[in-house]
C-alpha cells in the first residue's frame, strides 16, 4: 500500500509525462499502479482511501457492538475478547482492542452531548465558587473565587469557613470591589444556597434569598455537570489554586499568618486583572470600567443580619459576649461590630469602606477568662511592665541624653531604692564634661548591671574602665566569688620588730 506522499509523486509524474510507463519509471513503480491512481482521481474518488480488508474478527463485530451497547460503552476489551474467544475467535487480543475502540467511538458519536455557547452580556452575570486554600498553622483555609462573566474581572478572598455569614461578607466585599451589583449571581448547589431539590428544581435557602433582595440581585444555581453554566468561576478556582497553594510546581512558600495569605490574594487579583485576557484581548480592569455603567447601584450598608448581634468596642479594644471579654483590633475602638458563634469559635465582623470583613476569631471562653490576642494591640514600649524613662525637666533630659546606660542606671537604681538619685545624676552629668560621654554612659551601664549605686561608685568604675580595655563587671558564680580574700589577715598581730627580723632573715 502506497503512502499518500508516494501517491502524490506518482500523480505528479503522470501529469509531467502524460504516459503511464514514463511516470512509472520516474516514480519507481509498475505502470498498472499509475493507471489505477490516475483512474481513481479521474472518477472523483479519494486516491488515499484504503480499501477494507477482510479480518478474522469481522464475523464477530455484531457481537462486539452488542456488548458495547449493553454496557453503555463501558465494557473492557479483555472482557469482550474472552466472550468472543469462547465463540471460536482465534485472533489476538490486540485485534479485539482495536475493534472495541472503534465500536465505542461509533457509540459515543451518536450520543455526544451538544453544548450551546454562552454569550455573556455586560452587567448581567456574576459567578462564584470555592477552592481549598493553603493550610496555615495546621488549619485549612478556603478561597472565595468570584468572576464577572463579561469583563472577566476576578476576585479571590481567603476565609476560614464556608458558612452563610462568610458568604455574605465575601459577596459584599466582591460587589464593593466591582463598584456595582449585577443582575444575577450564579453558584453551585451547596446547602447554604439550595436546601433541597424537587423534580430537579433547586429549592433556595430563604436566608440567601433575603441577601439577594437586599442587594437587588437574583441568586441562581448552576445545572449539575454543565461546564457552560459555571466554567468561568471553576477556571478562576483552578488558576488561583495554581498560584496561591504551595506545591512543588509553583515553588510558593508556606504562609505563616493569615495576613500573608490575604496580601498574596490581593496581589494575585491585581496581576490577573491587569494582564490581557486570552479570549477578549483586553485587560479585565479596563473592561470592568466599561461594565460598571451597566451594573446596579450598590446599597450603602451591608447585609448584617447574618453577622450576629451588634457590640460596641470598649476603650480597651474588647467586646463583651455572654459575660466574656474578647479582644478586637485597637483601630475599632468606639465603633460597632457584629459577633456570632460558629461551633466553638467566636467570629467578629466589622463593616468598613471595603465591605464586611472578619476582624477577629477566638476560641469560645468562659466568664472570668478573657480571650486577648497580642496582635490586636500596638507594640508596648514597657515590655513586661518595665517603663522607659522619659525626661520631665532639663536636668533629667541632660542625664538621659548621656545614652542607654544612663536610662538603665536610673531604672535599676529606682528599683533598688537608692537614696539621693538626683545628686548622683547631676554628678554623672558633671563627669560627662570632664570625660568622654561614651565612657560615662558605659560606666553607668556597668553600675546598673553590677548594682553599684553608692557614693563615688560611678567615679571608681569610670577610673577603672579608663585604665583597662575590658571593663566588664565581675559576677558571682560557681567558679568566682565577689567576697574579699583573707590574705590580709596573715599579718594580724605582728609588730614592726617582728617584720624587721623577718626581713633580716
Amino acid at each position: 500500500m502506497k503512502t499518500s506522499r508516494e501517491i502524490m509523486e506518482i500523480l505528479e509524474a503522470f501529469d509531467l509525462t502524460g504516459s503511464y510507463r514514463a511516470a512509472a519509471e520516474l516514480a519507481g513503480c509498475d505502470h498498472h499502479t499509475v493507471a489505477r491512481y490516475v483512474q481513481l482521481r479521474a472518477s472523483g474518488q479519494s486516491v488515499v482511501a484504503r480499501g477494507h480488508r477482510v479480518r478474522p474478527i469481522d464475523e464477530y463485530l455484531e457481537k462486539v457492538e452488542e456488548l458495547v451497547v449493553r454496557s453503555n460503552g463501558k465494557v473492557r476489551a479483555d472482557v469482550v475478547h474472552r466472550r468472543i474467544a469462547a465463540m471460536g475467535f482465534g485472533g489476538g487480543e490486540r485485534t479485539t482492542r482495536r475493534a472495541v475502540a472503534e465500536a465505542k467511538d461509533r457509540f459515543r458519536a451518536g450520543r455526544r452531548r451538544v453544548f450551546r455557547p454562552w454569550i455573556a452580556e455586560p452587567g448581567l452575570w456574576l459567578q462564584w465558587d470555592w477552592g481549598s486554600g493553603p493550610r496555615i498553622r495546621d488549619r485549612q483555609t478556603q478561597l472565595w473565587c468570584a468572576w464577572l462573566a463579561w469583563s472577566r474581572f476576578r476576585v479571590v478572598i481567603p476565609v476560614w469557613d464556608k458558612t452563610l455569614p462568610t458568604i455574605v461578607s465575601c459577596l459584599d466585599a466582591t460587589l464593593r470591589r466591582l463598584g456595582g451589583v449585577p443582575t444575577y449571581a450564579l453558584t453551585d448547589n451547596e446547602r447554604t444556597v439550595s436546601i433541597d431539590h424537587v423534580a430537579t428544581i433547586a429549592v433556595r435557602n430563604p436566608e440567601i434569598v433575603e441577601v439577594g433582595r437586599h442587594y437587588g440581585m437574583t441568586i441562581r444555581t448552576c445545572v449539575p455537570a454543565d461546564p457552560q453554566s459555571k466554567g468561568g468561576s471553576e477556571a478562576t478556582v483552578r488558576i488561583a489554586k495554581a498560584d496561591l497553594v504551595p506545591t512543588e510546581a509553583n515553588l510558593v512558600g508556606e504562609f505563616r499568618t493569615f495576613g500573608q495569605l490575604e496580601a498574596a490574594c490581593r496581589a494575585f487579583c491585581e496581576h490577573v486583572n491587569d494582564r490581557e485576557h486570552r479570549e477578549t484581548r483586553r485587560r479585565p480592569v479596563e473592561a470592568l470600567a466599561e461594565e460598571r455603567t451597566r451594573l446596579h447601584r450598590l446599597p450603602g450598608t451591608a447585609f448584617t443580619v447574618a453577622f450576629g448581634t451588634t457590640r460596641r468596642v470598649c476603650w480597651d479594644g474588647t467586646i463583651s459576649v455572654e459575660g466574656v471579654r474578647y479582644s478586637v483590633p485597637h483601630e475599632l475602638v468606639d465603633t460597632r461590630v457584629w459577633a456570632r458563634f460558629a461551633g466553638d469559635e467566636l467570629i467578629v465582623t466589622a463593616i468598613g469602606d471595603d465591605g464586611a470583613t472578619e476582624v477577629a476569631r477566638h476560641q469560645r471562653s468562659v466568664p472570668g477568662t478573657p480571650s486577648i490576642c497580642d496582635e490586636h494591640y500596638p507594640p508596648r514600649d514597657d515590655h513586661h511592665g518595665v517603663r522607659t524613662p522619659r525626661a520631665t525637666s532639663p536636668d533629667e533630659a541632660a542625664f538621659l541624653a548621656l545614652g542607654p546606660g544612663a536610662a538603665a542606671w536610673l531604672t535599676e537604681a529606682a528599683a533598688a531604692g537608692t537614696r539621693r538619685i538626683r545628686p548622683k545624676m547631676a554628678e554623672a552629668v558633671a563627669l560627662a564634661k570632664l570625660h568622654p560621654t561614651s565612657d560615662v554612659d558605659k560606666a553607668l551601664g556597668t553600675a546598673a548591671i553590677a548594682g553599684r549605686f553608692a557614693e563615688n561608685d560611678l567615679i571608681r568604675i569610670l577610673t577603672y574602665q579608663t585604665g583597662h580595655d575590658d571593663g566588664a563587671p565581675s559576677r558571682a558564680g560557681e567558679h568566682h566569688s565577689l567576697q574579699p580574700g583573707t590574705a590580709a589577715w596573715s599579718n594580724f598581730g605582728i609588730t614592726a620588730t617582728d617584720r624587721a627580723e623577718a626581713g633580716e632573715r
